[in-house]
């Protein structure tokens, strides 16, 4: 038999398709006394399969479980954090985003500065910038694009989020 993503073959009666979105299991099980033959009952597999991932399609999980021991902004895969530079003796103000890459948890800090020397502005612009990382990550996966990260080089210097990057509803 050939391989068909989410779709196995529990036993000599049927095959069984079972597709998980966000914790949420989606499952049917295909008799083949109940389709006629073997072969019937796969298209039947195959065909409630496809109906089921366009209905599911953008409920893909985004992130990971994010890691306990992070401060949370409000802002699903977004935390702000101090972290201190015990060679230095300085503490630093980051906001950093997690998101998920081949399932692969990842994440990209975005420094503010030293907490003795930043501003407001430093600390909004930071935020506001870990915010439309995020949402362009999150609109990538929905849209099955893929994620440009490297879009946020140089991310100190920019207004990313003044500029148009996504349509205005994803802001």
């Amino acid at each position: 038999m050939a391989k068909h993503k989410h779709i196995t073959e529990p036993d000599v009666f049927g095959y069984q398709v079972r597709i998980v979105r966000r914790g949420k299991e989606n499952s049917r099980y295909f008799s083949h006394k109940l389709w006629g033959n073997r072969g019937k009952s796969l298209n039947a597999a195959i065909t409630w399969r496809d109906q089921m991932l366009v209905a599911l399609k953008g409920s893909r999980t985004r992130f990971l479980k994010p890691p306990k021991n992070k401060t949370t902004t409000g802002v699903t895969g977004v935390s702000r954090t101090v972290k201190h530079d015990h060679r230095k003796d300085k503490s630093y103000l980051c906001y950093t985003v997690f998101w998920v890459d081949k399932g692969k948890s990842k994440n990209k800090t975005f420094q503010v500065g030293n907490v003795e020397t930043i501003t407001a502005d430093d600390e909004l612009h930071a935020f506001r910038t870990a915010k439309i990382f995020r949402s362009c990550y999150e609109y990538a996966i929905d849209n099955d694009l893929s994620f440009q990260e490297d879009l946020f080089a140089g991310w100190k210097m920019k207004r990313l989020y003044e500029e148009p990057m996504l349509p205005v509803e994803t802001y």
